[in-house]
């Protein structure tokens, strides 16, 4: 799964905008979503908190789920001034917009000017270099609060009004570059939700694709994205924004542990959770699960698992 990757010529410098992130979400937590939010002191008329994570995992497991809802979560896993109230309101807010697409687009089939009137130069919607530097781009309620945001957030804005407007809509996650579709996807009916909804044609994709990638275009890069891959492409960006900022290793390890509640992620994500565990002082368990992972290796790489078990030998006597 590729990232999205800033503009050729880079993000701005400056602050990260990640004020407002929560607890790390992942301290002695399982993949499966298990304890971790803690609970509400014992007493009358006390009131466990929502467990985020699980209602994460069942959503993503459904038969059909919720792109929107999906993003929702991930922002209520690493906000904690997020609540019930917070994700109903976001889902009010998509619901008010895709009220605001003219009724006639659903005769007439212009829904990449439609939404390039409403959502890019009426509401907003719209990306700068700087947004790659903040964590919130990455999170929905954030970004329908700012109107900012990386460009598959905005595209998960536009596929989610588009949608609840009655429009044929997909996302199409080209290399270093999220946009969202219309129609049939062999028509190229595409438009670029960074850029305020700039239609773009066959042509465009090719040039995006070959200056992000260095290679021509092929036909696999053009299936839409199902909810899961998207969802899994956020958490890899927001993977991507916590790996040089050692000091945010919880929102790496957060991210890491939703991307193992996808009913579809890489193997290799175990093998990250075991070294951020490390990283974050939890010699034993981490330790623990990088030789649990070294075992699946033994079959496909044993020079790999062999380091592995060096990794977790050097990660066990830093207990001593």
């Amino acid at each position: 799964m590729t990232e999205d990757v800033p503009p050729p010529d880079g993000p701005e410098h400056g602050p990260d905008g990640g004020q407002g992130d929560g607890p790390d979400g992942g301290q002695g937590d399982g993949p499966d979503g298990g304890p971790g939010d803690g609970g509400t002191e014992a007493g009358f008329g006390a009131v466990d908190p929502p467990d985020w994570r699980r209602e994460f995992a069942e959503e993503a497991r459904s038969e059909r789920p919720d792109l929107a809802r999906l993003c929702l979560l991930i922002g209520a896993v690493v906000d904690p001034t997020v609540t019930p109230h917070t994700l109903d309101e976001a889902e009010i807010e998509l619901d008010r917009l895709a009220g605001l697409v003219p009724y006639a687009t659903r005769i007439t089939g212009d829904w990449t000017s439609a939404l390039a009137g409403l959502l890019g130069s009426r509401e907003g919607f719209e990306g700068v270099p700087a947004d790659y530097q903040r964590l919130e781009s990455s999170l929905l309620h954030e970004v329908l609060r700012r109107r900012r945001g990386l460009p598959i957030l905005l595209s998960v804005v536009w596929m989610e009004v588009a949608r609840r407007a009655g429009a044929p809509v997909y996302g199409l996650g080209l290399p270093g570059h999220f946009v969202v579709g219309f129609g049939d996807p062999a028509d190229l009916n595409l438009a670029d939700p960074f850029a305020g909804g700039r239609a773009m044609t066959g042509t465009d994709a090719e040039l995006l694709v070959a200056s992000a990638t260095g290679e021509a275009l092929d036909r696999s890069m053009l299936r839409p994205a199902e909810p899961g891959a998207i969802v899994l492409r956020v958490l890899n960006n927001i993977r991507a924004w916590a790996a040089p900022r050692p000091e945010r290793s919880d929102v790496a390890l957060w991210a890491v542990e939703l991307s193992l509640l996808l009913p579809s992620h890489p193997a290799r994500l175990r093998y990250e959770r075991a070294e951020l565990l490390v990283q974050r002082g939890q010699f034993l368990t981490g330790a623990t699960e990088m030789e649990a992972y070294a075992q699946v290796m033994d079959a496909v790489d044993p020079e790999s698992a062999t380091t592995i078990r060096r990794r977790a030998q050097a990660a066990r006597a830093r207990l001593n």
